[in-house]
Protein backbone atom coordinates (compact mmCIF):
# COMPACT_ATOMS: atom_id res chain seq x y z
CA UNK A 1 0.00 0.00 0.00
CA UNK A 2 2.66 2.49 0.96
CA UNK A 3 4.94 1.70 -1.99
CA UNK A 4 2.08 2.05 -4.46
CA UNK A 5 1.06 5.38 -2.98
CA UNK A 6 4.62 6.68 -3.20
CA UNK A 7 5.04 5.56 -6.81
CA UNK A 8 1.71 7.12 -7.71
CA UNK A 9 2.59 10.45 -6.14
CA UNK A 10 6.10 10.52 -7.63
CA UNK A 11 4.66 9.97 -11.10
CA UNK A 12 2.17 12.76 -10.54
CA UNK A 13 4.87 15.17 -9.42
CA UNK A 14 7.03 14.37 -12.43
CA UNK A 15 4.12 15.16 -14.72
CA UNK A 16 3.32 18.29 -12.74
CA UNK A 17 -0.41 17.74 -12.72
CA UNK A 18 -2.87 14.99 -13.01
CA UNK A 19 -2.56 11.87 -10.87
CA UNK A 20 -4.98 11.20 -8.04
CA UNK A 21 -4.35 12.23 -4.45
CA UNK A 22 -7.16 10.52 -2.63
CA UNK A 23 -10.10 11.73 -4.75
CA UNK A 24 -8.26 14.89 -5.83
CA UNK A 25 -5.97 15.61 -8.77
CA UNK A 26 -2.32 16.32 -7.99
CA UNK A 27 -1.53 20.06 -7.91
CA UNK A 28 0.73 21.82 -10.45
CA UNK A 29 4.47 21.47 -10.01
CA UNK A 30 4.96 25.03 -8.73
CA UNK A 31 2.48 24.33 -5.95
CA UNK A 32 4.29 21.13 -5.03
CA UNK A 33 7.65 22.90 -4.93
CA UNK A 34 6.37 25.59 -2.54
CA UNK A 35 4.39 23.45 -0.11
CA UNK A 36 7.08 24.03 2.54
CA UNK A 37 5.93 27.64 2.81
CA UNK A 38 2.64 26.84 4.56
CA UNK A 39 3.98 24.82 7.50
CA UNK A 40 6.72 27.42 7.85
CA UNK A 41 4.20 30.27 8.06
CA UNK A 42 1.96 28.34 10.45
CA UNK A 43 4.91 27.53 12.72
CA UNK A 44 5.98 31.17 12.68
CA UNK A 45 2.47 32.41 13.45
CA UNK A 46 2.09 30.03 16.39
CA UNK A 47 5.57 30.92 17.59
CA UNK A 48 4.81 34.62 17.66
CA UNK A 49 1.25 34.36 18.98
CA UNK A 50 1.13 35.43 22.63
CA UNK A 51 4.93 35.52 22.95
CA UNK A 52 4.71 38.81 24.85
CA UNK A 53 2.69 37.34 27.74
CA UNK A 54 4.95 34.84 29.58
CA UNK A 55 7.43 36.32 32.02
CA UNK A 56 11.06 35.49 31.34
CA UNK A 57 12.31 32.56 33.37
CA UNK A 58 15.83 32.14 34.70
CA UNK A 59 17.41 30.60 31.58
CA UNK A 60 15.96 33.37 29.44
CA UNK A 61 17.21 35.94 31.94
CA UNK A 62 20.67 34.39 31.69
CA UNK A 63 20.49 34.82 27.91
CA UNK A 64 19.46 38.46 28.30
CA UNK A 65 22.15 39.14 30.90
CA UNK A 66 24.84 37.71 28.63
CA UNK A 67 23.60 39.33 25.44
CA UNK A 68 23.17 42.84 26.81
CA UNK A 69 26.86 43.06 27.73
CA UNK A 70 29.46 44.52 25.44
CA UNK A 71 31.15 42.09 23.07
CA UNK A 72 34.31 42.12 25.18
CA UNK A 73 32.39 41.52 28.40
CA UNK A 74 30.46 38.68 26.78
CA UNK A 75 33.59 36.97 25.50
CA UNK A 76 35.15 37.36 28.94
CA UNK A 77 32.15 35.66 30.51
CA UNK A 78 32.24 32.77 28.04
CA UNK A 79 35.75 31.90 29.18
CA UNK A 80 34.30 31.13 32.61
CA UNK A 81 30.73 29.93 32.05
CA UNK A 82 28.20 29.02 29.34
CA UNK A 83 30.69 28.73 26.50
CA UNK A 84 28.43 26.13 24.87
CA UNK A 85 25.76 28.83 24.51
CA UNK A 86 28.19 31.43 23.22
CA UNK A 87 27.04 31.36 19.59
CA UNK A 88 23.46 32.02 20.61
CA UNK A 89 24.47 34.76 23.06
CA UNK A 90 26.46 36.52 20.35
CA UNK A 91 23.56 36.29 17.91
CA UNK A 92 21.19 37.66 20.56
CA UNK A 93 23.68 40.40 21.45
CA UNK A 94 23.53 41.85 17.94
CA UNK A 95 19.79 41.22 17.65
CA UNK A 96 19.13 43.25 20.79
CA UNK A 97 21.29 46.03 19.42
CA UNK A 98 19.09 46.21 16.34
CA UNK A 99 15.61 45.39 17.65
CA UNK A 100 15.62 45.95 21.41
CA UNK A 101 15.19 43.62 24.36
CA UNK A 102 11.43 43.30 24.77
CA UNK A 103 10.26 39.74 25.42
CA UNK A 104 8.67 39.47 21.98
CA UNK A 105 11.74 40.85 20.24
CA UNK A 106 14.15 38.52 22.03
CA UNK A 107 11.92 35.50 21.38
CA UNK A 108 11.45 36.26 17.69
CA UNK A 109 14.78 34.69 16.54
CA UNK A 110 13.67 31.38 18.05
CA UNK A 111 10.32 31.63 16.26
CA UNK A 112 12.09 32.30 12.97
CA UNK A 113 14.48 29.38 13.53
CA UNK A 114 11.62 27.01 14.32
CA UNK A 115 9.79 28.20 11.19
CA UNK A 116 12.90 27.39 9.17
CA UNK A 117 12.98 23.94 10.76
CA UNK A 118 9.38 23.38 9.63
CA UNK A 119 10.42 24.02 6.03
CA UNK A 120 13.16 21.40 6.33
CA UNK A 121 10.72 18.90 7.85
CA UNK A 122 8.66 19.18 4.65
CA UNK A 123 11.76 18.77 2.48
CA UNK A 124 13.05 15.77 4.47
CA UNK A 125 9.74 13.93 4.19
CA UNK A 126 9.42 14.67 0.49
CA UNK A 127 13.00 13.62 -0.20
CA UNK A 128 12.77 10.41 1.84
CA UNK A 129 9.33 9.21 0.76
CA UNK A 130 9.03 10.87 -2.64
CA UNK A 131 5.71 12.45 -1.75
CA UNK A 132 4.87 16.13 -1.50
CA UNK A 133 1.72 15.16 0.41
CA UNK A 134 3.77 13.36 3.07
CA UNK A 135 6.00 16.43 3.29
CA UNK A 136 3.07 18.77 3.79
CA UNK A 137 1.53 16.58 6.50
CA UNK A 138 4.90 16.25 8.28
CA UNK A 139 5.38 20.02 8.28
CA UNK A 140 1.87 20.70 9.57
CA UNK A 141 2.30 18.08 12.29
CA UNK A 142 5.53 19.77 13.33
CA UNK A 143 3.79 23.15 13.51
CA UNK A 144 1.11 21.96 15.96
CA UNK A 145 3.41 20.09 18.35
CA UNK A 146 3.20 22.07 21.65
CA UNK A 147 6.93 21.88 22.38
CA UNK A 148 7.66 23.47 19.00
CA UNK A 149 5.60 26.53 19.93
CA UNK A 150 6.99 26.44 23.44
CA UNK A 151 10.62 26.64 22.41
CA UNK A 152 9.81 29.06 19.60
CA UNK A 153 8.87 31.39 22.46
CA UNK A 154 12.02 31.05 24.52
CA UNK A 155 15.10 33.24 24.63
CA UNK A 156 17.33 30.19 24.29
CA UNK A 157 19.15 28.51 21.44
CA UNK A 158 17.24 25.21 21.24
CA UNK A 159 15.16 26.25 18.22
CA UNK A 160 18.37 26.89 16.29
CA UNK A 161 19.59 23.40 17.16
CA UNK A 162 16.33 21.97 15.77
CA UNK A 163 16.83 24.05 12.62
CA UNK A 164 20.42 22.99 11.95
CA UNK A 165 19.89 19.29 12.73
CA UNK A 166 16.86 19.25 10.41
CA UNK A 167 18.87 21.07 7.75
CA UNK A 168 21.69 18.54 8.25
CA UNK A 169 19.33 15.60 7.77
CA UNK A 170 18.02 17.09 4.53
CA UNK A 171 21.57 17.83 3.37
CA UNK A 172 22.57 14.23 4.11
CA UNK A 173 19.67 12.84 2.08
CA UNK A 174 20.67 15.06 -0.83
CA UNK A 175 24.29 13.94 -0.57
CA UNK A 176 23.24 10.29 -0.50
CA UNK A 177 21.17 10.89 -3.61
CA UNK A 178 24.06 12.56 -5.46
CA UNK A 179 27.29 12.61 -3.43
CA UNK A 180 29.06 15.66 -4.85
CA UNK A 181 31.62 17.62 -2.85
CA UNK A 182 29.31 20.64 -2.75
CA UNK A 183 26.52 18.63 -1.12
CA UNK A 184 28.92 17.15 1.42
CA UNK A 185 30.16 20.66 2.14
CA UNK A 186 26.63 21.86 2.90
CA UNK A 187 26.23 18.88 5.25
CA UNK A 188 29.49 19.76 7.01
CA UNK A 189 28.26 23.33 7.51
CA UNK A 190 25.06 22.05 9.15
CA UNK A 191 27.07 19.78 11.45
CA UNK A 192 29.26 22.68 12.53
CA UNK A 193 26.31 24.99 13.18
CA UNK A 194 24.36 22.37 15.14
CA UNK A 195 27.37 21.67 17.35
CA UNK A 196 28.06 25.37 17.74
CA UNK A 197 24.59 25.98 19.17
CA UNK A 198 24.56 22.85 21.35
CA UNK A 199 27.30 20.24 21.46
CA UNK A 200 25.02 17.45 22.68
CA UNK A 201 23.16 17.68 19.37
CA UNK A 202 26.16 16.10 17.64
CA UNK A 203 24.81 12.75 18.76
CA UNK A 204 22.67 12.93 15.59
CA UNK A 205 25.83 11.89 13.72
CA UNK A 206 25.35 8.36 15.07
CA UNK A 207 22.08 7.57 13.24
CA UNK A 208 23.33 9.48 10.20
CA UNK A 209 26.34 7.16 10.08
CA UNK A 210 24.03 4.14 10.27
CA UNK A 211 21.90 5.48 7.41
CA UNK A 212 25.02 6.08 5.30
CA UNK A 213 26.18 2.51 5.98
CA UNK A 214 22.80 1.09 4.96
CA UNK A 215 22.86 3.07 1.72
CA UNK A 216 26.49 2.18 0.99
CA UNK A 217 26.16 -1.55 1.52
CA UNK A 218 24.18 -2.48 -1.64
CA UNK A 219 26.23 -0.28 -3.99
CA UNK A 220 29.66 -0.05 -2.29
CA UNK A 221 29.83 3.52 -3.60
CA UNK A 222 33.19 4.95 -2.50
CA UNK A 223 31.82 8.46 -2.65
CA UNK A 224 29.71 7.59 0.40
CA UNK A 225 32.49 5.70 2.12
CA UNK A 226 34.84 8.68 2.00
CA UNK A 227 32.48 11.62 1.62
CA UNK A 228 30.57 11.21 4.86
CA UNK A 229 33.59 10.87 7.19
CA UNK A 230 35.29 13.78 5.47
CA UNK A 231 32.19 15.98 5.89
CA UNK A 232 31.87 15.02 9.55
CA UNK A 233 35.52 15.79 10.16
CA UNK A 234 35.19 19.15 8.42
CA UNK A 235 32.14 19.98 10.53
CA UNK A 236 33.47 18.81 13.88
CA UNK A 237 37.07 19.99 13.68
CA UNK A 238 36.26 23.71 14.18
CA UNK A 239 34.30 22.76 17.31
CA UNK A 240 37.23 21.15 19.14
CA UNK A 241 38.21 24.32 21.10
CA UNK A 242 34.58 24.76 22.18
CA UNK A 243 34.37 21.11 23.24
CA UNK A 244 37.51 21.42 25.37
CA UNK A 245 36.27 24.63 26.97
CA UNK A 246 32.83 23.18 27.54
CA UNK A 247 34.28 20.13 29.29
CA UNK A 248 35.98 22.40 31.82
CA UNK A 249 32.66 24.13 32.54
CA UNK A 250 30.41 21.07 32.63
CA UNK A 251 30.38 20.91 36.44
CA UNK A 252 28.68 24.29 36.64
CA UNK A 253 26.41 23.81 33.67
CA UNK A 254 24.58 20.51 34.08
CA UNK A 255 25.78 18.89 37.30
CA UNK A 256 22.22 19.17 38.64
CA UNK A 257 20.79 16.72 36.05
CA UNK A 258 20.13 13.37 37.68
CA UNK A 259 21.10 10.00 36.23
CA UNK A 260 18.08 8.64 34.34
CA UNK A 261 16.44 5.27 34.85
CA UNK A 262 13.54 3.58 33.07
CA UNK A 263 11.01 5.70 34.94
CA UNK A 264 12.60 8.81 33.41
CA UNK A 265 11.30 8.02 29.94
CA UNK A 266 7.70 9.02 30.52
CA UNK A 267 8.35 12.60 31.72
CA UNK A 268 11.13 12.88 29.15
CA UNK A 269 8.84 11.83 26.29
CA UNK A 270 6.09 14.16 27.49
CA UNK A 271 8.62 16.99 27.59
CA UNK A 272 9.93 16.35 24.08
CA UNK A 273 6.43 16.88 22.66
CA UNK A 274 5.19 19.26 25.35
CA UNK A 275 2.04 17.27 26.09
CA UNK A 276 1.49 13.64 27.17
CA UNK A 277 -1.46 13.05 24.82
CA UNK A 278 0.40 14.42 21.82
CA UNK A 279 3.45 12.38 22.78
CA UNK A 280 1.29 9.26 22.94
CA UNK A 281 -0.08 9.89 19.45
CA UNK A 282 3.40 10.24 18.01
CA UNK A 283 4.57 7.06 19.70
CA UNK A 284 1.66 5.15 18.18
CA UNK A 285 2.18 6.63 14.70
CA UNK A 286 5.94 6.02 14.81
CA UNK A 287 5.56 2.24 15.02
CA UNK A 288 2.90 1.95 12.30
CA UNK A 289 5.35 1.91 9.34
CA UNK A 290 7.04 -1.18 10.79
CA UNK A 291 3.99 -3.17 9.66
CA UNK A 292 4.52 -2.21 6.00
CA UNK A 293 6.42 -4.19 3.44
CA UNK A 294 6.91 -1.51 0.80
CA UNK A 295 8.34 1.59 2.45
CA UNK A 296 9.61 0.06 5.65
CA UNK A 297 13.30 0.64 4.98
CA UNK A 298 12.91 4.39 4.48
CA UNK A 299 10.69 4.65 7.54
CA UNK A 300 13.24 2.74 9.60
CA UNK A 301 16.00 5.11 8.49
CA UNK A 302 14.08 8.17 9.69
CA UNK A 303 12.98 6.27 12.78
CA UNK A 304 16.63 5.68 13.69
CA UNK A 305 17.38 9.38 13.22
CA UNK A 306 14.57 10.04 15.71
CA UNK A 307 15.24 7.31 18.26
CA UNK A 308 18.97 6.57 18.32
CA UNK A 309 20.02 9.97 19.76
CA UNK A 310 17.66 9.43 22.68
CA UNK A 311 18.99 5.94 23.35
CA UNK A 312 22.61 7.08 23.01
CA UNK A 313 22.21 10.03 25.40
CA UNK A 314 20.41 7.78 27.89
CA UNK A 315 23.29 5.30 27.88
CA UNK A 316 25.99 7.98 28.10
CA UNK A 317 24.10 9.58 31.00
CA UNK A 318 24.61 6.45 33.10
CA UNK A 319 28.17 7.64 33.61
CA UNK A 320 29.57 10.51 35.63
CA UNK A 321 27.59 13.26 33.90
CA UNK A 322 23.95 13.12 32.83
CA UNK A 323 22.72 14.85 29.67
CA UNK A 324 19.24 13.30 29.63
CA UNK A 325 16.99 16.36 29.33
CA UNK A 326 13.99 16.70 27.04
CA UNK A 327 15.04 20.08 25.66
CA UNK A 328 18.52 18.79 24.85
CA UNK A 329 16.92 16.25 22.49
CA UNK A 330 14.21 18.48 21.08
CA UNK A 331 16.03 18.22 17.75
CA UNK A 332 14.57 14.71 17.30
CA UNK A 333 11.02 16.09 16.88
CA UNK A 334 11.36 16.74 13.10
CA UNK A 335 12.25 13.10 12.47
CA UNK A 336 9.34 11.91 14.61
CA UNK A 337 7.03 14.13 12.57
CA UNK A 338 8.33 12.67 9.31
CA UNK A 339 7.78 9.08 10.49
CA UNK A 340 4.29 9.96 11.72
CA UNK A 341 3.43 11.66 8.43
CA UNK A 342 4.58 8.60 6.50
CA UNK A 343 2.20 6.51 8.58
CA UNK A 344 -0.72 8.90 8.18
CA UNK A 345 -0.40 9.39 4.43
CA UNK A 346 -0.31 5.65 3.81
CA UNK A 347 -3.84 5.31 5.17
CA UNK A 348 -6.93 5.57 2.98
CA UNK A 349 -8.78 7.76 2.27
CA UNK A 350 -5.54 9.69 2.34
CA UNK A 351 -6.74 13.29 2.56
CA UNK A 352 -9.43 12.66 5.14
CA UNK A 353 -7.21 10.53 7.36
CA UNK A 354 -4.56 13.25 7.29
CA UNK A 355 -7.16 15.84 8.31
CA UNK A 356 -8.35 13.64 11.16
CA UNK A 357 -4.85 13.17 12.55
CA UNK A 358 -3.80 16.78 12.08
CA UNK A 359 -6.94 18.22 13.63
CA UNK A 360 -6.89 15.60 16.38
CA UNK A 361 -3.27 16.35 17.27
CA UNK A 362 -3.98 20.06 17.27
CA UNK A 363 -7.08 19.62 19.43
CA UNK A 364 -5.36 17.39 22.00
CA UNK A 365 -2.52 19.88 22.35
CA UNK A 366 -4.78 22.94 22.45
CA UNK A 367 -4.93 23.21 26.24
CA UNK A 368 -1.14 23.05 26.47
CA UNK A 369 -0.83 25.57 23.65
CA UNK A 370 -3.01 28.03 25.56
CA UNK A 371 -1.09 27.44 28.80
CA UNK A 372 2.17 28.26 27.01
CA UNK A 373 0.90 31.78 26.46
CA UNK A 374 -0.10 32.81 29.97
CA UNK A 375 2.04 34.95 32.26
CA UNK A 376 3.01 32.02 34.49
CA UNK A 377 3.88 29.49 31.79
CA UNK A 378 7.65 30.06 32.11
CA UNK A 379 7.96 31.33 35.67
CA UNK A 380 5.50 30.89 38.55
CA UNK A 381 6.71 33.79 40.70
CA UNK A 382 5.76 37.32 39.67
CA UNK A 383 9.04 39.21 39.30
CA UNK A 384 7.32 41.68 36.99
CA UNK A 385 4.77 42.46 39.73
CA UNK A 386 7.55 42.86 42.30
CA UNK A 387 9.33 45.32 40.00
CA UNK A 388 6.11 47.31 39.62
CA UNK A 389 5.74 47.54 43.38
CA UNK A 390 9.29 48.86 43.75
CA UNK A 391 8.90 51.35 40.91
CA UNK A 392 5.68 52.72 42.44
CA UNK A 393 7.39 53.69 45.70
CA UNK A 394 10.98 54.23 44.58
CA UNK A 395 12.99 57.21 45.79
CA UNK A 396 16.46 58.19 44.57
CA UNK A 397 19.10 56.67 46.84
CA UNK A 398 17.07 53.57 47.65
CA UNK A 399 18.79 50.22 47.88
CA UNK A 400 17.55 46.83 46.77
CA UNK A 401 18.12 43.38 48.24
CA UNK A 402 17.10 40.49 45.95
CA UNK A 403 17.48 37.22 47.79
CA UNK A 404 20.51 35.14 46.77
CA UNK A 405 22.20 32.54 48.95
CA UNK A 406 20.81 29.08 48.24
CA UNK A 407 18.28 30.66 45.88
CA UNK A 408 20.80 32.56 43.74
CA UNK A 409 20.16 30.08 40.90
CA UNK A 410 16.66 31.59 40.56
CA UNK A 411 18.33 34.78 39.25
CA UNK A 412 15.93 37.15 40.97
CA UNK A 413 18.45 39.97 40.67
CA UNK A 414 18.46 39.61 36.88
CA UNK A 415 14.66 39.51 36.77
CA UNK A 416 14.30 42.72 38.77
CA UNK A 417 17.02 44.38 36.72
CA UNK A 418 15.15 43.45 33.55
CA UNK A 419 11.68 44.55 34.69
CA UNK A 420 12.57 47.74 36.57
CA UNK A 421 12.22 50.91 34.46
CA UNK A 422 15.41 52.59 33.28
CA UNK A 423 14.88 55.52 35.65
CA UNK A 424 14.56 53.22 38.68
CA UNK A 425 18.08 52.17 39.61
CA UNK A 426 18.34 51.14 43.28
CA UNK A 427 21.75 50.10 44.55
CA UNK A 428 22.20 46.37 45.12
CA UNK A 429 23.30 46.81 48.72
CA UNK A 430 24.98 43.48 49.52
CA UNK A 431 26.95 42.98 46.30
CA UNK A 432 30.73 43.18 46.53
CA UNK A 433 31.42 42.39 42.86
CA UNK A 434 28.89 42.42 40.05
CA UNK A 435 28.38 39.54 37.65
CA UNK A 436 29.87 41.60 34.82
CA UNK A 437 32.97 42.44 36.87
CA UNK A 438 33.34 38.74 37.70
CA UNK A 439 32.87 37.63 34.06
CA UNK A 440 30.05 35.47 35.31
CA UNK A 441 26.27 35.21 35.55
CA UNK A 442 26.28 35.57 39.33
CA UNK A 443 27.43 38.42 41.55
CA UNK A 444 29.58 37.98 44.66
CA UNK A 445 27.92 38.89 47.94
CA UNK A 446 29.69 41.15 50.37
CA UNK A 447 31.40 39.32 53.26
CA UNK A 448 30.82 42.34 55.52
CA UNK A 449 27.18 43.43 55.03
CA UNK A 450 27.51 46.51 57.24
CA UNK A 451 30.43 47.89 55.22
CA UNK A 452 28.60 47.39 51.92
CA UNK A 453 25.36 48.84 53.24
CA UNK A 454 26.91 52.17 54.13
CA UNK A 455 24.41 54.90 54.94
CA UNK A 456 21.55 53.61 52.76
CA UNK A 457 18.30 54.77 54.34
CA UNK A 458 15.75 52.58 52.56
CA UNK A 459 15.99 49.05 51.17
CA UNK A 460 13.57 47.13 49.00
CA UNK A 461 13.97 43.52 50.17
CA UNK A 462 12.53 41.01 47.70
CA UNK A 463 12.14 37.37 48.71
CA UNK A 464 10.30 34.29 47.54
CA UNK A 465 7.26 33.17 49.50
CA UNK A 466 5.13 30.03 49.57
CA UNK A 467 2.45 28.42 51.71
CA UNK A 468 5.05 26.99 54.10
CA UNK A 469 7.53 29.85 53.92
CA UNK A 470 6.57 33.45 54.55
CA UNK A 471 9.44 34.79 56.66
CA UNK A 472 11.13 37.43 54.46
CA UNK A 473 14.42 36.99 56.34
CA UNK A 474 14.53 33.21 56.05
CA UNK A 475 16.71 33.04 52.92
CA UNK A 476 19.20 35.69 54.04
CA UNK A 477 22.51 34.95 55.70
CA UNK A 478 22.63 35.24 59.51
CA UNK A 479 24.84 38.35 59.25
CA UNK A 480 22.45 40.05 56.83
CA UNK A 481 19.43 39.16 58.96
CA UNK A 482 21.00 40.43 62.18
CA UNK A 483 22.03 43.72 60.56
CA UNK A 484 18.66 44.40 58.96
CA UNK A 485 16.64 43.52 62.06
CA UNK A 486 18.82 45.68 64.30
CA UNK A 487 19.00 48.80 62.11
CA UNK A 488 15.87 48.73 59.92
CA UNK A 489 12.12 48.62 60.40
CA UNK A 490 9.64 47.18 57.87
CA UNK A 491 7.31 50.02 56.84
CA UNK A 492 5.55 48.48 53.84
CA UNK A 493 4.91 44.90 52.72
CA UNK A 494 3.57 44.03 49.26
CA UNK A 495 2.54 40.51 48.29
CA UNK A 496 2.66 39.40 44.68
CA UNK A 497 2.43 35.87 43.36
CA UNK A 498 4.90 33.74 45.36
CA UNK A 499 6.96 36.79 46.27
CA UNK A 500 7.15 39.35 49.07
CA UNK A 501 8.41 42.92 48.62
CA UNK A 502 9.35 44.52 51.95
CA UNK A 503 10.37 48.15 52.23
CA UNK A 504 12.81 48.57 55.09
CA UNK A 505 13.61 51.98 56.54
CA UNK A 506 16.54 52.72 58.80
CA UNK A 507 15.50 53.13 62.40
CA UNK A 508 16.17 56.68 63.67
Amino acid sequence: MAEAAVAEQQAAERKGSAAPLGRFAAPPRWVVDTLWVWPMLLTLALGIRGSWRPQLWRDELASWSAAERSTGELLGMLHHVDAVSGAYYLLLHFWIGWFGDSATSMRLPSALAMAGAAAFVVLIARKQFGSAWTGLVAGLLFAVVPSVSGFAQQVRGYAFVVLFVAAGTWALLRALERPTWLRWLSYAACVAMAGLFHMISLVFLLPHAVVVALRWWPTRDRRLLFGFPAAVLAGVLPLVPLVLLGRRQVGRQISWITTPDLTSFQPFWNGVFGDPLVGGIFLAMAVMPLAWSGNRRRAVEIGMIAALPIAAVYLVSQGKTSYFMDRYLLFTVPAWCVVAAAAITALRPRVWMALVFLLGTGYLGMETQEHLRVSTSHEYSDERGAARAIAAGYQPGDGILPVRGDEAWMMMDLALDYYLPDDVQPKDVFVAKSAIDRNDLFATECPDPAACLGDTRRIWMVTYASDDKDDPYESLSPAQTALLKSEFTPVEVTKVRRMTVTLLQRTP
